[in-house]
């Protein structure tokens, strides 16, 4: 007769109940589910059934009830443990202390939570008090003020509308090309940014008013760099369609994974129209122009929010998935989303994109210091700064904060961690992926713009760089909420095998473009995060 085994094992009731799927081969969990069998009185010993992932269809009904399991081997005739807690005395590895927080259900960054509240509040108030006055100006038939109201409402927010509609419809084909055509889509993203750009500032120009040549200027200067951004990069397209290809892959495991951004969508076009309408009561309000900014700058920080809603329950779906072979419950995801991490949210949704727009100075920095001196002392600062700021702050962080509940910085400095300590740093900021997801919103933001210009130039010519604007800026903000499933599988592809590169879940992808990296085989064009050390001559 062998020695009977003995299996030791804690379990603990969950806060919060989630209902989860045991993922298949492709993703098992770490380690097995157990299950123990009495197998008759001590003299005969204790029989331990050992039943594999992949062959049962066990379920969880909480998540927090996967705690580590203690085996041990005793001989016949010595004496058994007296309690579970004296057989194992567990050391939790930080993946399990994570796991222990999956259903954490403390509120993050509740600061900024209340400032967000108290704003979208505010902002509320005063969509509303515009609107109010705006319908109130349009029925004062024998004003000159309704006459002017009246004139805005046929010329000026039609195309506007046309154009939030447009972007809607853009938003979709881009997610659904991405999907489909990874690879392909890359290269077609970056040049047809470069083209939309430019033909939209070449139309402006031909409008031949002062108004639009500063904004048609202003799209060819910035086509010009997306163009030279395009040849710079060639050399990683083919890793970025890679990547998107594999990061989908789980996407395509749970088909109402696209409802959280299909819905805020939704609500953005909503509030869009009704903001769009406010802002034709404000023209006639105290100080027009700083009135408009306010409400623009609102617009701005809550389609954001909307955005990275979105971003989170992808993030806490796609990180599951990958980290524990769960699958989750897409509308429990969003529910943590819009309240438990809201906060997080409205956090990264202010200081993400200034983050992202300082890297892109610092890189460009980087890229033309030379010699120069005060170029190197610029170059030099700026890298130093994104150094320390994306330590405390990045857009990577949100992968974190969906899966374990973590704050904005505490998340974001335990992915850079994870970067730094497998050595990924070079990778992530020469990836290209967010930058092709930005792209394609300047892009879907250009064809709005043709398309609400020309509209406008024919109809009212006065109004044109106005609706040219706003249409720019409507196009770019719901195709960002579009394409926010892309970015957050890319998101949690990369932090989650810095967290667990198990080959089970992931191939030799990065590790060998690690690799290349590293032996600079292709003759990869770095954008590190610290200044190039020049040689003293």
């Amino acid at each position: 007769m062998g020695a009977p085994v003995t299996v030791v094992m804690e379990r603990e009731a969950g806060e919060k109940e989630e209902k989860v799927h045991v993922g298949d081969a492709e993703a098992k969990p770490d380690g097995d589910h157990k299950k123990e069998v009495d197998g008759g009185g001590k003299g005969a010993g204790a029989v331990v059934v050992a039943v594999d992932a992949a062959q049962s269809e066990t379920r969880a009904s909480r998540l927090q009830t996967q705690h580590p399991v203690s085996i041990q081997v005793v001989p016949r005739g010595a004496a058994t443990p007296a309690t579970p807690a004296d057989a194992y005395q567990p050391t939790l590895t930080p993946s399990q202390v994570g796991l222990a927080s999956l259903n954490s259900r403390a509120y993050t960054n509740r600061i900024s939570l209340l400032l967000f509240v108290l704003h979208l509040l505010v902002a509320a108030a005063a969509v509303c008090f515009f609107c109010f006055k705006g319908v109130e100006g349009v029925l004062d038939f024998n004003s000159e003020k309704a006459r002017k109201e009246r004139h805005v409402l046929k010329f000026w927010l039609p195309p506007i509308e046309g154009a939030s509609v447009l972007s809607i419809i853009l938003a979709f084909a881009w997610q659904k090309a991405i999907r489909s055509w990874p690879s392909v889509m890359v290269s077609f993203i970056l040049w047809a940014c470069f083209f939309s750009t430019m033909a939209a500032g070449i139309l402006l120009l031909c409008f031949s008013l002062p108004a639009t040549d500063g904004l048609g200027v202003a799209l060819i200067a910035f086509s010009i760099g997306a163009g030279l951004y395009a040849c710079w990069v060639t050399r990683r397209i083919p890793f970025a369609g890679k990547v998107f290809a594999l990061a989908l892959r789980p996407a395509t495991k749970f088909p109402d994974l696209n409802g959280p951004a299909y819905l805020m969508m939704g609500v953005g076009f909503l509030w869009i129209s009704a903001w769009c309408f406010a802002v034709i009561g404000a023209l006639n309000f105290y100080y027009p122009p700083l009135t408009i900014l306010l409400l623009v700058l609102s617009l701005a920080w809550t389609a954001e929010v909307m955005r990275n809603v979105a971003n989170l329950t992808v993030s806490r779906v796609i990180a599951l998935y990958y980290l524990r072979g769960m699958q989750s419950n897409t509308q429990f995801s969003f529910q943590r989303a819009t309240t438990i991490n809201l906060g997080s949210a409205c956090l990264g949704s202010l200081f993400v994109p200034s983050i992202e727009a300082l890297r892109i100075i610092a890189r460009g920095l980087n890229l033309l210091e030379g010699e120069d001196e005060f170029l190197f002392s610029c170059a030099h600062c700026c890298l130093r700064v994104m150094e320390s700021i994306f330590r405390y702050g990045n857009s990577w962080a949100f992968v974190h904060i969906a899966a374990y509940g973590r704050g904005f910085v505490a998340a974001s400095q335990s992915t850079w961690g994870l970067f730094e300590r497998h050595k990924m740093e070079e990778l992530v900021d020469s990836d290209i992926t967010s930058a092709v997801c930005f792209l394609t919103g300047v892009t879907s933001g250009a064809l709005s713009l043709i398309f609400a210009a020309s509209w406008t130039f024919s109809s009212h010519k006065h109004y044109t760089a106005t609706v040219s604007l706003l249409a720019f800026f409507v196009g770019y903000l719901m195709t960002r909420i579009g394409m926010a499933l892309p970015h957050a599988c890319v998101a949690c592809y990369f932090v989650c095998y810095a967290e667990n590169p198990s080959p089970r879940l992931f191939d030799d992808t990065i590790p060998a473009r690690l690799n290349q990296i590293r032996s600079d085989s292709e003759g990869f064009v770095p954008t590190p995060r610290f200044p190039r050390r020049h040689p003293t001559t």
